[in-house]
């Protein structure tokens, strides 16, 4: 059943302006400094984005994710609470990076379900983690509902952070278009579960609209891609010059990197008849010609 209004907090960033595009018809977007809820069905994007501010702002991951986050959360319930509307749900938008785990490589690969244990390493996948089981003990005591939404390697135009913290894929596919040489952990043979930013949001829109309450969705494609296979191909589209190199791991990423390899099982995503519309060579070509279409 369609929702009418639906509350969204972070519509700013790269995939939550995606979502108010894909729902347009029925959002309300939050600005920056505005943390009441307006509505009774909210879907909370805000957040850090990599594992990297310990080094320059130990504080920062834990006021984003928790402090801002349950001051939101607040707000909802005093809203549910006064308002007593028929429907309501807290969708938070969460990653991957809970997982903190090895889905394996080649024959003995297998996605990693919803109901699998959790074991995050790093401020941010920690202070994701966190942020979920706030959630859960607190809709609990309040008999408020939620979901939580882990979203897999999201790709595509309109990410104002890529860096070699954040999308690395995107990162490297412009440096292999400007020729320049590409520095790989493991060879680059290892998975990822890329999702195109425009079947991301989709995606979600068909949990918050169809979802069932009080449950975890993995957001992703749940196909296994080779990281090397998707540089290979960018520098072959492309023509470029650039040299794959073999790098050792930096002892920090070792110690943050959720696996090796990773990619969801989205058996749960596709009983509410999700389907990519979007292939990964299809997003790739869109990065490397962003104005042939």
């Amino acid at each position: 059943m369609a929702i009418k209004t639906v509350n969204v907090f972070g519509s700013s960033g790269f995939v939550g302006n995606a979502y108010c595009e894909q729902a347009k018809e029925f959002v309300i977007r939050n600005d920056r400094n505005d943390l009441l809820a307006h509505s009774s069905n909210v879907v909370y994007f805000i957040s850090t984005v990599d594992n990297y501010n310990v080094h320059t702002n130990p504080h920062l991951d834990i006021d984003t994710n928790l402090v801002t986050f349950m001051k939101v959360l607040e707000s909802f319930k005093d809203l549910v609470e006064r308002e007593k509307p028929n429907t309501h749900c807290f969708n938070f938008i969460s990653s991957w990076f809970v997982y903190g785990k090895d889905s394996g490589f080649g024959e003995n690969a297998r996605g990693i379900p919803e109901t699998d244990s959790c074991d995050p390493k790093g401020f941010y996948s920690i202070t994701k983690r966190c942020a979920e089981q706030l959630l859960m003990s607190y809709c609990e005591t309040f008999n408020l509902n939620y979901r939580i939404l882990r979203l897999g390697n999201v790709l595509g135009s309109g990410d104002k952070k890529v860096s070699a913290k954040k999308n690395a894929l995107q990162y490297l596919i412009n440096q292999i278009k400007d020729n320049k040489p590409v520095d790989l952990y493991d060879d680059g043979y290892f998975y990822r579960d890329y999702i195109d930013v425009r079947d991301c949001a989709n995606a979600i829109d068909l949990v918050v609209n169809n979802g069932e309450l009080n449950a975890i969705y993995n957001i992703g494609n749940g196909t296994p891609q080779t990281f090397r296979e998707l540089l290979e191909y960018t520098v072959q589209a492309t023509g470029s010059t650039s040299e794959l190199r073999t790098i050792p791991q930096k002892e920090f990423h070792k110690k943050v990197q959720s696996s090796r390899s990773f990619y969801m099982d989205n058996t749960k995503l596709k009983t509410l008849g999700y389907e990519p519309k979007y292939d990964i060579f299809e997003t790739i070509q869109d990065l490397i010609s962003p104005n042939t279409k």
